[in-house]
C-alpha cells in the first residue's frame, strides 16, 4: 500500500506539472481515508533540527518505503532565524541537503511547521504578536512546508487573563493566519506550478513544545465537548473568511489523549480514559494529532493509532537517544584508549560545562539540589541538553569522539555491554561499527516503535 502511495505522489509530480495544484500531499489524503475506513494508519512526525536525528528519520523511512515527516517548531525556526539560526527556507535547504547526501528522494520529504503562531511573542500586544505570526506562517508556506499547525491558543498582551481564552477568539486568530498562508501559497504556486497545497492542523491541547515544565500528577484527556467546540469554532471562522476550501484541507486536530512526559515521569496512554474522545473522532472528517508521544511503549503507540491519533509527534526522545548513544560511545572510547596517550573526546564534560556556562535553556525547567540538577542536565527526559549540541566546544567533542571510535576496531563485547540496542544488527552484519552507523541505528531503535504503531 505504501509503495502505491509513493507512486501517486510521483504521478502527481510528473503528469500534473502543468496544472495549477489542486491537491494536497497524497500520503495525508490516504491517511485520513484509511482512518475513516477504520484502519490503523498514520505517520511519525520527527520534530528536530539535529543532523543525526534527521538522518536516522530518513533512513528509517527509507527502510519502510515511506515518506519522512520532519517538523520544525516556531521557536526553533522562524523568519528571523529562531534559536537554531535557521529560517524556514534555510531549514528546508538543510534537510534537503541531508536527504540528497543519503540518496533519499526529495519528493518523499514532508516538511511541517509546529505551533506556528504568536507562541514566541505572546508577551507582545496582541496586534503586534499576530503580525509577527503572520510573517512566520508566510515564511513557512513560501519555503514549501506542506503541513502547517496553526496555533493561536496562548494569551497575548492585552488579553483578559482572569478567564479562559475564548475558543471563538482562538479560532478567529487561526483563520487570520490561514488566510495569510493561502496568500503565501499562491505566491509560491506562481513560481512552482507543481507545488502541493498545504494541509492544516488546528487546536493545541498540550503544553509548550518540548514537554511539560513541571511534573504533573494527572493528565486531563480532551473532552468531547472541547473537541467539538474547537472544530466548530474553526469551521465557522474559516467560513467567515471565505476559507471553506482551505478548511477542507484541515487534516487533524490536536488533542490531549492523556500522554505527557516531564523531567523524570511518563504518563502512559490509557485508552479506557480516551474512549469517548476516540469515538467522537470517528465522526469527524479528520484525524487526531498527538503531541508529546515521546517514550510511550510501542503497544501504547499502536493503540493510539488504532484510536484515531494518526500523527504521532516525537522530538526530545530522539535527541535523548542521541545523547544516550554518545554517552555509550564515550564509555567505549574510554575502554578502547585505556592507558594510551591519545586526545580523548571528554564529551560529557564538554556538555556539562556548556550547560553550566549558559543555563538559560534548562534553568527554569530543572529544580532541586545541586546533585539533582546535575542528573537532570545529563539524563532528564525533557532533554534540555539538545539545545547545547550545536555549541562549538560540544561539537568539537563529538567530532573527536567519532574520530576515536572510527580509528580502532571495537570488540563485540563492548557493543553488547554499552549498546545492546544495536548488538544484533552488528552481529548479523546489518550495520558496521562506525560511529555514525551505531548512532543512526540506536536512534532508529526508538523510531522502530513508531513504525510498529502504524503497522509497518
Amino acid at each position: 500500500m505504501i509503495v502505491f502511495f509513493l507512486e501517486i505522489v510521483h504521478e502527481h509530480k510528473t503528469h500534473e506539472a502543468q496544472k495549477e495544484s489542486q491537491i494536497m500531499n497524497a500520503y495525508f489524503v490516504k491517511m485520513v481515508q484509511e482512518q475513516k475506513a477504520g484502519r490503523a494508519f498514520g505517520i511519525p512526525s520527527c520534530c528536530t533540527a539535529n543532523r543525526f536525528v534527521i538522518q536516522a528519520a530518513l533512513k528509517k523511512a527509507s527502510e519502510h518505503n515511506m515518506p519522512a515527516l520532519i517538523e520544525a517548531t516556531a521557536n526553533q525556526v522562524d523568519q528571523n532565524g529562531g534559536y537554531t539560526g535557521m529560517t524556514p527556507e534555510t531549514f528546508k535547504a538543510y534537510v534537503e541537503q541531508i536527504a540528497r547526501a543519503m540518496g533519499f528522494p526529495l519528493q518523499n520529504v514532508l516538511l511541517g511547521g509546529d505551533h506556528l503562531g504568536p507562541l514566541t511573542k505572546a508577551e507582545w500586544p496582541a496586534d503586534e504578536a499576530m503580525a509577527f505570526a503572520e510573517g512566520l506562517v508566510r515564511a513557512y508556506v513560501k519555503a514549501g512546508f506542506s503541513k502547517i499547525h496553526l496555533d493561536t491558543s496562548m494569551y497575548l498582551g492585552g488579553d483578559d487573563r482572569s478567564k479562559p481564552l475564548a475558543v471563538k477568539l482562538v479560532a478567529e486568530r487561526g483563520a487570520r493566519l490561514c488566510r495569510v498562508a493561502e496568500e503565501a501559497f499562491q505566491e509560491r504556486l506562481a513560481a512552482d506550478p507543481t507545488a502541493e497545497k498545504p494541509v492544516y492542523i488546528i487546536g493545541s491541547e498540550v503544553p509548550i513544545p518540548g514537554g511539560a515544565v513541571e511534573e504533573e500528577e494527572a493528565i486531563q484527556v480532551t473532552s468531547v465537548d472541547a473537541c467539538r467546540q474547537t472544530f466548530e469554532a474553526y469551521q465557522a471562522a474559516f467560513a467567515a473568511n471565505q476559507l471553506e476550501e482551505a478548511f477542507g484541507r484541515v487534516i487533524a486536530i490536536v488533542v490531549q489523549p492523556g500522554v505527557e512526559f516531564g523531567d523524570q515521569s511518563i504518563h502512559l496512554y490509557k485508552r479506557d480514559a480516551a474512549v469517548e474522545l476516540a469515538g467522537f473522532g470517528r465522526s469527524l472528517p479528520l484525524v487526531f494529532e498527538g503531541h508529546s508521544t515521546d517514550y510511550q511503549p510501542k503497544q501504547a503507540l499502536r493503540e493510539m493509532v488504532e484510536d484515531g491519533i494518526a500523527i504521532l509527534k516525537v522530538g526530545p526522545a530522539l535527541t535523548f537517544a542521541l545523547r544516550e548513544v554518545l554517552f555509550a560511545l564515550e564509555s567505549i572510547e574510554c575502554e578502547l584508549y585505556y592507558g594510551r596517550i591519545w586526545p580523548k573526546s571528554h564529551f560529557r564534560t564538554a556538555l556539562e560545562l556548556s550547560m553550566l556556562d549558559e543555563p538559560r535553556y534548562w534553568l527554569h525547567h530543572y529544580h532541586g539540589s545541586a546533585q539533582e540538577l546535575h542528573l537532570a542536565r545529563q539524563f532528564s527526559l525533557s532533554d534540555r541538553a539538545r539545545y547545547y549540541l550545536p555549541n562549538e566546544a560540544v561539537g568539537r567533542a563529538i567530532d573527536q569522539l567519532i574520530l576515536n571510535i572510527d580509528a580502532v576496531a571495537i570488540p563485540f563485547g563492548l557493543i553488547k555491554q554499552y549498546l545492546p540496542s544495536v548488538a544484533d544488527a552488528v552481529l548479523d552484519g546489518s550495520i558496521d561499527t562506525s560511529a555514525e552507523a551505531l548512532i543512526l541505528a540506536h536512534i532508529g531503535s526508538y523510531l522502530d516503535d513508531y513504525y510498529y504503531a502504524i503497522g509497518q
